[in-house]
């Protein structure tokens, strides 16, 4: 299998959704015919995301908001207090129907929200038919003549290489606090100094749960001398310490969370499933119109697209159209490798999509879109929370797939910032394609929009073009190195752009992809 790609080069000065400028946004993209999960994978890992079947990848240091890719390490997962109210907000609306009448917005976007909020990076599409049914010739570059010249090796040419165009204070506060109590205060008048001064609420509340823990213990240990004669009461306090207050402090997992929630009992039947994105799927085409609807419904109340926008060959081209090769290895998950659609059943009907991607290492969160009728759900969090625990399912098969990707984390922006707080997070840096924490990332990003996140300045890219001579090349039906398909080629010399390309998607991606050329 091959990865067929059409390089489309450098898209400059075009709107940007997060921040609003007519002509801030700059990136590079390419037309991916069709693409292996391993290739997808890499070229997620050097900053590239998909839109449909356009790949894209924003020129970092010439972009008005650099998109830095993030993710999250799901061994080490840790629910913030937002996503926990969120997850018993489901189970309460649920087991019991509570929270039907509210209104409002969600909390949080999404985790996958980005091309919702700058829209597509491009409309562009290839004009070039490619049978990917029909065998291609191969030549190997054992086939090269040992007097050709090698290429020496050459600088990186890359689009990103372009020059970077009045109340008092707190003490004072408690001085003037405590002086007003110096005199007594007139009967029926302020606090009388006769009596004890108020407490917190929380102070009573934890002296109220000691006294209920001391009362148990009595009553154990009256049990325990009842039956047990020779048994002295310190055992019996440490005994009741050991195997009964750790249970009750232990925290809830997120397994835990979602379990709460699916009460055979419940009001409400929530159901989610993992439709292969394929036409040739039963579950894909049979819920295909009631997708289609939804989308549209989302797209108009949320991001006030108009009906053109979001109509159903819209829908189709955005989030149905994926130049994944699905792939089911024997070591693999149960559902296989590709683009997916994760649908949210509520009552028999479908309320929530995510689009997710299953590769060799993560899941990739694509897209969400959901009914705005139950925007009370919160239901980008939540999706977002699920999305962690099937990455953690999936994990517990297949090792090496232990991380969620989020998409891009925009620092300036607050509708993309608050990805940070799904912990424990890394983000990409833009010059060696290294993880850092997000927590040593935020100084750096507080001083400038961009940066390089890597605080090692030796450290390089590791996967760099070296030289093009393994570069593959697609042209005339005929998959050749690039060294055979510059003879070849007669009318006009590209090597400038098939250097740029092959730097930007790293030297193994290059080896392993073909690069189409007419």
């Amino acid at each position: 299998m091959y990865s067929i790609v059409e390089f489309k080069g450098l898209k400059s000065d075009y709107h940007c959704g997060y921040c609003g400028l007519v002509d801030g946004k700059t990136s590079v993209g390419m037309w991916a015919h069709t693409m292996t999960v391993q290739d997808y994978q890499d070229l997620i890992d050097r900053g590239w995301r998909r839109s449909g079947m356009y790949v894209y990848k924003p020129v970092m240091n010439r972009t008005c908001c650099p998109q830095y890719t993030i993710r999250c390490r799901i061994l080490d997962f840790k629910l913030s207090k937002s996503a926990k109210k969120v997850l018993k907000k489901m189970t309460r609306f649920l087991s019991k129907g509570e929270g039907e009448k509210e209104t409002g917005t969600e909390p949080m976007d999404s985790c996958n929200d980005d091309n919702g909020i700058g829209h597509l990076p491009s409309t562009c599409t290839s004009e070039v038919n490619i049978d990917l049914e029909k065998p291609l010739e191969i030549v190997s570059l054992e086939e090269i003549p040992k007097s050709s010249q090698v290429l020496q090796n050459s600088q990186t040419v890359s689009a990103d290489d372009e020059k970077n165009p009045g109340q008092k204070h707190s003490s004072a506060v408690a001085n003037d606090f405590s002086e007003s109590f110096k005199s007594v205060p007139k009967p029926g008048r302020g606090a009388d100094p006769n009596k004890p001064p108020c407490r917190k609420a929380k102070d009573v509340r934890r002296e109220r749960k000691l006294k209920k823990l001391l009362q148990k213990q009595q009553r154990m240990e009256m049990a325990d001398v009842s039956q047990h004669q020779e048994a002295s009461c310190d055992n019996s306090n440490t005994l009741f310490l050991q195997h009964h207050a750790p249970q009750a402090n232990q925290p809830k997992s997120l397994e835990d969370f979602i379990s709460e929630s699916l009460s055979p009992d419940a009001v409400h039947k929530l159901e989610v499933k993992l439709v292969p994105v394929s036409f040739d799927d039963p579950a894909f085409t049979e819920s295909f119109n009631q997708s289609a609807t939804l989308y549209s419904k989302y797209q108009m109340a949320v991001h006030h697209d108009s009906p053109d926008e979001c109509s159903v060959s819209e829908y189709t081209r955005f989030l149905c159209q994926s130049p994944l090769q699905a792939e089911n290895p024997a070591e693999g998950p149960d559902s296989g490798y590709g683009s997916f659609h994760q649908q949210y059943w509520l009552d028999g009907k479908i309320i929530a999509v995510g689009v997710i991607d299953i590769l060799p290492r993560c899941v990739s969160s694509v897209y969400l879109y959901y009914d705005p009728d139950y925007a009370f759900l919160s239901l980008g969090v939540y999706s977002a929370v699920r999305e962690v625990a099937f990455t953690t399912e999936l994990q517990k098969t297949v090792p090496d797939l232990c991380y969620y990707y989020m998409g891009f984390y925009i620092h300036s922006c607050p509708k993309m910032k608050y990805k940070g707080q799904y912990h424990p997070s890394d983000l990409l840096c833009p010059e060696t394609y290294s993880w850092v924490p997000i927590e040593m990332c935020r100084a750096k990003l507080d001083q400038s929009k961009y940066s390089r996140l890597n605080e090692d300045s030796n450290a390089e890219d590791e996967n760099s073009l070296q030289n093009l001579i393994k570069v593959r090349i697609l042209y005339k039906n005929t998959v050749m190195p690039y060294n055979i398909y510059r003879k070849r080629q007669k009318r006009i010399n590209d090597e400038a752009v098939v250097q740029q390309y092959a730097s930007l998607v790293g030297q193994a991606c290059a080896e392993r992809m073909v690069l189409y050329r007419s």
